[in-house]
């Protein structure tokens, strides 16, 4: 899996039968802070990601091994939302508003 930034959406009102009913957004590489850094591929979202999310994305053969993308020609999926990563201990990206809930004191 890569990770990656939402930062955009694909249209396509006519498409392949078996694409109906898919939502494509556009996602760029990213670095472990959530910076865009690398090249961009259209992905089928299989997750409910929008703009602006860093995301966990499969391309390749491994892209087509979710239930909405089973069998079907795609080359990109997201199949995460991110909300935390963390290197050697250090909070690299935390999604805003992840960790504040109720039982949270920050």
């Amino acid at each position: 899996m890569l990770l990656g930034k939402v930062i955009g959406t694909v249209v396509a009102s006519r498409k392949e039968s078996v694409l109906e009913g898919a939502t494509f957004l556009l996602v760029k590489n990213c670095d472990f802070e959530g910076n865009p850094n690398g090249p961009t591929v259209v992905a089928v979202d299989a997750v409910g990601a929008g703009v602006g999310e860093i995301v966990l994305y499969a391309s390749g053969s491994s892209a087509r091994l979710t239930r909405l993308t089973d069998n079907r020609p795609v080359d990109a999926t997201i199949m995460a939302i991110v909300d935390l990563v963390e290197v050697d201990g250090e909070h690299r990206y935390m999604k805003d508003g992840f960790g504040r809930g109720p039982a949270s004191k920050s």
